[in-house]
């Protein structure tokens, strides 16, 4: 059984110190390939870097490269050329983490926006597919994404957690979904429990979101307390129990949806 991790990030301290050892522990619970977010700048730089460094076969890791919505106020004329340098690299496969928070706001909204159309017609001019993000903010995403989408190959909203209006917004717009360890928390995920079945198959893709959203119901739980991509068979089996699908048929599925996306070779 093989998965792909389609959202770990591997430059956060807390992996970064031994990323060696987190990919080894990976490979042996059979996620065989990782695409590294790249949330800033300088961070798809380092992402790149680990892939090229970590991976001599360029067959396992990939990774993303963009400006997170928290980091858009760093935008700035030259942000576009040097993003678009990155995404020329073979390795990296989407544009992204990009996209709207207007949960923590730590970009004022109208420099979320400007951020996102910039990338997202980078996007169109390198027909990449997009890494998206978004809190609280689904209806302006849709109303942006709007002007864009049919020039777009292909858009997942990563870490989905918000309600079924959203998704079937989402859907509509023929976007991807990702789904992260939030599922398997009894205390804020539940309400996503229904919604699993409701993701066509093709259109779903899993991921760790790591070092963030330890899945609770992982036993025992490590005592560093972060998350890693080994534990995405957490997030495998609860989504699997909510559609009605072994684990086995959720993960080859899911895996051919993030292959197709990212454009990755089978291994």
């Amino acid at each position: 059984m093989q998965l792909i991790d389609i959202g770990v990030n591997l430059t956060h301290a807390s992996l970064a110190k031994a990323p060696d050892a987190v990919l080894e522990r990976a490979y042996q619970a059979g996620v065989c390939q990782l695409v590294l977010t790249g949330t800033s700048l300088a961070g798809s730089e380092q992402a790149l870097a680990l892939c090229h460094q970590l991976d001599a076969s360029a067959t396992r890791l990939f990774c993303t490269a963009g400006v997170h919505p928290h980091d858009s106020s760093t935008w700035t004329r030259a942000s576009s050329a040097q993003l678009e340098a990155l995404l020329r690299e073979p390795l990296v496969r989407a544009v992204g983490e990009c996209g709207l928070d207007f949960n923590r706001d730590f970009s004022p909204r109208p420099q979320q926006e400007k951020a996102l159309e910039e990338q997202l017609a980078l996007a169109v001019e390198l027909q990449l597919p997009v890494f998206l993000h978004e809190r609280e903010a689904d209806q302006r995403l849709r109303e942006i994404l709007r002007d864009f989408r049919d020039q777009l190959p292909a858009a997942v909203v990563h870490c989905f957690t918000a309600d079924k209006r959203a998704l079937f917004g989402y859907l509509d717009m023929d976007l991807h979904i990702g789904i992260t360890g939030w599922v398997c928390d009894e205390r804020r995920g539940t309400h996503l429990h229904p919604l699993m079945r409701e993701i066509p198959q093709g259109r779903l893709m899993l991921e760790s979101d790591a070092p963030y959203l330890l899945p609770r119901t992982l036993r025992p739980k490590p005592k560093h307390g972060h998350n890693e991509p080994a534990f995405l068979t957490e997030v495998l089996n609860e989504v699997a129990r909510h559609r009605g699908e072994t684990p086995e048929q959720l993960a080859e599925h899911t895996t051919a949806c993030a292959r197709a996306f990212f454009a990755l070779p089978v291994i």
